[in-house]
């Protein structure tokens, strides 16, 4: 005789409640791809570094000095060429050393176009806007400049005023009554000290900032070492000055930044957010902090903006990997 299984008169018992699934520390490919992407770039810029070191060479002089100098010249002819007032007056009349900066690019340049000053971050030199440069010389006919400060800057305040020094010197060599702005990191948070504290927005049409601390970061390595990357971090002085009113600023604000930037903590800490300030902010997709300023589609970006005018900046069109914020 066949028994029955036991317990088979009670009814099944209830499974139990699924628990729900926990997130787990598994990365997403887009940061994988950002983080790879940042090493090789990493590993190229410290191949290009050291050609950054050294001063740029200084340029021709402009073809108004050039005529000056030819008509000079065609007046003494038949003797012995004399030897240039200005040249020998030079080491008593002259400016400081910042108007010795040079200024590269195509001299047929528009003369609508303002000349752009580039401005690396912290331990960084020229070298890291070779793709930028590029793309600004060789399509928008633009000149540029760049500006290599002492990775032993202490403060954002004295750079700033070094930065106006240089400004005033780029003015004097192209004749420009404004320039423009592209700094990375740490460079824009100067740029924007010299614009908004010193009065640099009578000197800048455009600052555009790339993967900035404009509300400070929390990522700030180094921060017990050198003074000027405390000044970096959220709640320091220099930011809660430029936290401080600026009615009447006259310079347009183009901020990129990059949802994957991982100095950047919190990542909009990137973005520009002040009520006196002409501010547009320009999310950055799929790439970190060190691909900003030599990511094709950025420079391209970046290029665009520049050559839009100050009035609808807004509605300046962003491709690739990027897009309005």
């Amino acid at each position: 005789m066949k028994l029955p299984p036991p317990l088979s008169f009670l009814p099944p018992l209830p499974s139990p409640p699924r628990l729900p699934r926990l997130p787990g520390p598994r990365l997403s490919s887009a940061l994988v791809g950002a983080t790879a992407l940042e090493l090789a770039v990493l590993a190229g810029h410290l191949i290009t570094y050291p050609l950054g070191l050294t001063p740029e060479r200084p340029e021709s002089p402009e073809p108004s000095e050039s005529r000056a100098g030819s008509a000079g010249s065609a007046g003494s002819a038949g003797s012995e060429r004399p030897e240039s007032p200005a040249r020998t007056d030079r080491p008593e009349n002259a400016p400081a050393r910042p108007l010795a900066l040079p200024v590269t690019g195509d001299p047929t340049a528009p003369a609508a176009a303002p000349p752009v000053v580039l401005l690396h971050g912290f331990i960084d030199n020229r070298s890291v806007f070779l793709v930028l440069r590029r793309a600004l010389t060789r399509h928008g006919h633009r000149r540029t400049a760049s500006l290599n400060y002492s990775p032993l800057t202490r403060d954002i305040r004295a750079a700033a005023a070094l930065l106006g020094r240089q400004v005033e010197a780029v003015r004097a060599r192209t004749g420009h009554d404004r320039v423009d702005i592209v700094g990375h990191s740490l460079g824009g948070l100067i740029a924007r000290y010299y614009v908004q504290r010193l009065g640099g927005d009578r000197r800048v049409r455009t600052l555009v900032t790339l993967g900035t601390p404009h509300g400070g970061t929390a990522v700030a390595p180094g921060a017990g070492l050198h003074p000027i990357v405390r000044q970096m971090r959220g709640g320091s002085p220099v930011i809660e000055e430029l936290r401080l009113p600026a009615p009447g600023c006259r310079t347009r604000f183009v901020s990129f930044w990059a949802e994957l930037d991982q100095v950047m903590v919190p990542v909009e800490t990137a973005c520009v957010d002040h009520p006196d300030l002409d501010a547009v902010n320009v999310r950055v997709t799929g790439i970190g902090h060190l691909a900003l300023p030599v990511h094709p589609a950025v420079a391209a970006a970046v290029r665009e903006v520049l050559e839009t005018p100050e009035t609808g900046e807004a509605d300046v069109p962003v491709t690739g990997a990027t897009s309005a914020a």
